[in-house]
């Protein structure tokens, strides 16, 4: 039997409570405790979101004396946002030209 693979970053990031958990580690890792008292599930429940994050590469891990930090993997947030690129420039152009019909409606 082989190795499971690993998780899609896709998946992870469609869980509200994920995105939830990165929202918070954007300004400074923090422990598994400080990330569950930001949630009104168990400290369980939010762990294992926290190891699937960790499965997919969105966060890293640091042993600090007895604690460990999850920070975010920046790296791994920058290919999801290349991904993103051409979906936003798609986005802008489109919302651009809404802009340019309303205010045309409006005259």
């Amino acid at each position: 039997m082989g190795q499971e693979p690993r998780r899609d970053v896709f998946q992870a990031i469609a869980d509200p409570t994920r995105r939830a958990i990165l929202s918070l580690l954007m300004c400074h890792a923090m422990t598994p405790n400080a990330l569950a008292q930001h949630f009104e599930s168990s400290r369980q429940a939010v762990s294992k979101h926290v190891n699937l994050l960790t499965e997919c590469g969105l966060l890293k891990q640091e042993q600090s004396g007895r604690e460990i930090y999850y920070h975010l993997n920046k790296r791994k947030m920058k290919e999801i946002d290349q991904w993103l690129k051409p979906f936003r420039k798609l986005w802008e152009t489109r919302f651009s030209q809404l802009d340019d019909v309303l205010n045309k409606l409006k005259d």
